[in-house]
């Protein structure tokens, strides 16, 4: 593992303003409440003196409480509300934070004898739980009168505990060898037990002799689902890669589910974070980190799927702290941050303290120097497009695989767009059922289904038309006939997932093959209709005619075809001065007794040509006859000025005796 953390870049940081509080050697401890992020730095000598701090808080919070014992566990409830401290083994006292309640602290024992908490936690703003070795305690915390109400207890013997706040999900240990695990869910007062399971222990020559501990288990919530993840320690040999992760399905209903094993492939001290739904598992003696997907392709034996790790094992980037001192000498340059320390204490999901230097960070991925890591594009893109800020590194590898020093094959990029569109095809499907869920509901007062959140991993035709086609189209190192197929290949996975190609993607596959005068293709994708036909579309090939004549008649058959244009084939006729052709279209598609008699006559007259002026005007003369019974313009035709022209050109006579008939 060491040897390969010389490879480039580091995926892994932490966060540039991390929460710095006082060591703990200048304080009596320092606690770590995971469910609202926060670290408390207390003091005792008499009076308890505390500071709270937390990554997502603006400010810190300091307050000073009587000193009645050495404090073992503090934690606030939800929003601050009111605080729990435990001093005894026996009791947990509250102190109320809320305005106009007096802060006079009130206390709780527990209710089973010779019990002793080993922990509590707040499942709500005002719901606690108390757990001791005997079993668990529910409580709802009534403030206004310092008390508290039993919601409901359960005896089981506990060896430890584990809770995942985003979840409500209690964990307890029992049996001797605390590998069977029984859970509990927490909501709206209520507790809920599910079904335990095993964890299945290392082999051992003495049987008991293993027994596991809270420092090889924690709960994390990967793909929206709760996983119990377990590191199986074991020594390394022909027949045994080393530790492994396994992962345990933890589902809200039915049997929890052994389902995926991340092969470590070594030794050691191990600790593990989830950061952006993947595993990251920190190895200390070779200062490095390993990162596992569950998502990925992988091996699948029948029970369980294998994981190996993503990338190379690398350490987390170097960064530095500000150096320790006075505040005079604040102003010195930071130091470095010894990574991997052994005084780092790693929380869930991505939480990462050193207590002996007072500094809390969030680990962080970084996606721009994994492009380079996987060789395999399709991999990369399924890795990708499953992390929250995906979306210019993932355009940024489009761009990389159509360039002219990274080209990849046309294969490798159907199959990332392919890729790309199955993303974008789920999206605009789960919007179409939001709006029709909305509109039924509606219908019948009410709709309970949720919006789609649009991912950065939803990449549309806009995104890639800003940020790679039409860059792409421009690059003078490529050969054209590959730019052109790579454009048809965008199009053709937009059209295999059904959906509906922007005219401007059009447009930029036209404009290209006309810049390297590709007319014959052109051509042909016009007349096999590989370019669906839109009015757009149909306008941008006229203004083609002057460099491609054919594309004129193209347009008007484009036209003719949406059977919607008949007024834009009109107007296209007409500035051609091809007059009689737009009178025949017209009465072809049987609008010739609504149009308008002065357009016509205008266009005819524009040609100078006498004999097109005296057959449009006759045209409109046995119109106004067959619908009127008269050859007579109406006023409102406003055809006088053309009247005047006619009898100018044919004399008077003619335009009585065309008026006569």
């Amino acid at each position: 593992m060491a040897a390969a953390a010389g490879a480039g870049g580091h995926y892994l940081e932490l966060c540039d303003s991390p929460v710095q509080f006082e060591k703990v050697s200048a304080v009596n401890n320092v606690f770590f409440d995971e469910a609202n992020k926060q670290v408390f730095a207390v003091r005792s000598g008499g009076a308890t003196g505390v500071v709270v701090k937390g990554p997502d808080d603006k400010s810190c919070i300091s307050f000073r409480m009587e000193d009645k014992g050495e404090v073992k566990c503090i934690k606030f409830s939800f929003g601050n509300k009111i605080l729990a401290v435990q001093r005894t083994p026996k009791a947990v006292d509250f102190i109320n934070f809320i305005p106009d309640l007096p802060q006079t602290e009130y206390s709780q024992e527990c209710k089973t004898k010779n019990a002793n908490i080993l922990g509590f936690c707040w499942t709500s703003s005002s719901e606690i739980v108390f757990i001791t070795d005997q079993g668990i305690e529910f409580y709802q915390v009534l403030p206004d009168k310092r008390c508290l109400k039993l919601l409901k207890n359960q005896n089981i013997n506990v060896n430890w505990c584990m809770y995942c706040p985003e979840t409500a999900v209690l964990l307890l240990s029992t049996t001797v060898q605390g590998n069977v695990l029984q859970p509990f869910y927490f909501r709206s007062g209520t507790m809920s037990k599910m079904p335990k399971f095993e964890i299945e222990l290392p082999a051992s020559p003495k049987p008991g002799s293993v027994t596991l501990s809270d420092r090889d288990i924690i709960m994390a919530t990967i793909y929206g689902q709760l996983y119990v993840l377990y590191l199986k320690h074991q020594p390394r040999t022909p027949n045994n890669p080393g530790a492994e992760v396994i992962l345990y399905y933890l589902p809200r209903e039915g049997q929890c589910k052994k389902m995926h094993i991340l092969k470590l492939n070594t030794t050691g001290k191990f600790a593990l974070n989830v950061v952006d739904n993947l595993v990251v598992v920190h190895h200390q003696s070779s200062q490095t980190s390993l990162i596992f997907d569950i998502k990925l392709r992988a091996e699948f034996d029948g029970t369980v799927t294998l994981h190996h790790q993503v990338l190379p094992a690398l350490s987390i980037h170097p960064c530095k702290i500000p150096r320790a001192g006075p505040s005079a000498v604040t102003t010195q340059s930071p130091v470095p941050c010894e990574l991997y320390s052994s005084s780092w204490s790693v929380f869930q999901p991505d939480i990462i303290i050193n207590a002996s230097e007072g500094f809390l960070w969030c680990l962080q991925m970084k996606l721009q120097p994994m492009v380079h890591m996987l060789q395999d594009k399709g991999r990369l893109m399924d890795f990708l497009l499953q992390r929250k800020d995906c979306k210019m590194v993932t355009l940024s590898v489009c761009c990389q695989m159509l360039s002219a020093t990274e080209r990849g094959s046309l294969p490798v990029i159907a199959t990332i767009f392919d890729k790309l569109n199955q993303v974008y095809k789920e999206y605009l499907e789960a919007e179409q059922n939001y709006t029709l869920a909305v509109e039924s509901g509606a219908n019948r007062g009410s709709s309970t289904q949720k919006r789609p959140v649009r991912t950065q991993a939803v990449i549309d035709q806009s995104d890639m038309y800003t940020h790679v086609l039409s860059v792409f189209t421009e690059k003078k190192d490529l050969p054209h006939k590959f730019i052109s197929a790579v454009l048809m290949e965008y199009i053709r996975s937009l059209n295999q997932y059904q959906i509906t190609v922007q005219h401007y993607l059009y447009e930029l596959v036209i404009k290209t093959l006309v810049q390297h005068s590709l007319f014959y293709m052109l051509h042909q994708f016009l007349q096999y209709h590989v370019l669906s036909d839109s009015k757009p579309l149909a306008c941008l090939l006229l203004s083609l005619e002057s460099t491609y004549p054919p594309a004129h008649q193209l347009s008007l058959d484009m036209l003719k075809r949406l059977s919607t244009a008949n007024d834009e084939i009109v107007e296209v006729l007409l500035s051609k001065h091809q007059v009689l052709g737009a009178l025949r279209f017209i009465r072809s598609v049987g609008s010739h007794d609504s149009i308008s008699a002065r357009k016509f006559l205008d266009a005819a007259r524009q040609t100078g040509d006498a004999m097109l002026f005296y057959t449009t005007f006759k045209f409109f003369e046995q119109r106004n006859q067959r619908l009127r019974g008269s050859s007579h313009f109406t006023p409102g035709e406003h055809c006088e000025e053309h009247i005047t022209h006619f009898k100018s050109l044919f004399g008077e006579q003619a335009l009585l005796t065309a008026m006569a008939v």
